[in-house]
């Protein structure tokens, strides 16, 4: 992924833990600042920022009094937020997420799984601003096209999402059946083609978009 000129805040009242990240995204490439509390990083443009890592257990303003302050805001509802948090029950999660999270990792984590956490999300904001006025919110599985939401079954809605999130990537039907249906399940090459026809037709205009290659697959193309 390329990550030059993508800028990350990290929000947490950790010192340690704040300049770790901060040292390590930017071994990533990634052009990095950070804010002890709520309160400091309301001191910043946060407008210009990508994508925010947020602690949500801080001082006098909590890391969801803050995303939902964000979230109000018209010019900062679209910035990505990924909380960062020592808080693993799912009530926590839960209102995390309603607040518009896009993730939510638990402390203590890996490096690694924080890194995969950010390109995911940011290549998923990424096509969601790109992918011709159709998106998938994977946490109200209900997708949008040119402003009207449409609601599609379970596997429809999850090879879609997967589409838009790698556009111009061509997936084998072997690979569709892997990350869409569960293991054990036996799925017949037509019961896919069936699948793509009623996607097609459900997001029109936008039908187009999703390609064929005969005798391998489908995928997205702008």
């Amino acid at each position: 992924m390329n990550t030059q000129n993508t800028r990350i805040l990290v929000v947490d009242d950790e010192e340690t833990l704040r300049e770790g990240l901060r040292t390590y995204l930017e071994q990533e490439g990634y052009s990095v600042d950070s804010a002890e509390s709520a309160e400091q990083a309301f001191t910043l443009d946060i407008v210009r920022y990508d994508l925010i890592l947020l602690d949500i257990m801080m001082g006098e303003m909590s890391g969801t009094e803050f995303a939902s302050v964000l979230k109000k805001n018209q010019k900062t509802a679209k910035i990505p937020i990924i909380f960062l948090t020592a808080k693993d029950h799912d009530d926590d999660m839960v209102k995390g997420l309603r607040l518009g999270a896009d993730d939510y990792i638990v402390k203590p984590f890996a490096i690694k799984n924080v890194l995969a956490r950010i390109e995911a999300v940011l290549r998923r904001c990424k096509t969601e601003r790109k992918a011709c006025g159709v998106v998938c919110d994977r946490r109200a599985l209900m997708c949008n096209v040119d402003g009207q939401a449409i609601r599609l079954p379970r596997k429809e809605f999850e090879i879609l999402a997967l589409f838009l999130e790698s556009p111009g990537k061509i997936f084998t039907r072997e690979e569709l059946m892997q990350k869409v249906w569960p293991k054990n399940v036996i799925v017949a090459d037509r019961s896919i083609d069936v699948h793509i026809t009623k996607i097609r037709n459900k997001i029109s205009p936008y039908g187009k978009n999703i390609i064929s290659r005969s005798g391998y697959g489908y995928g997205w193309q702008d």
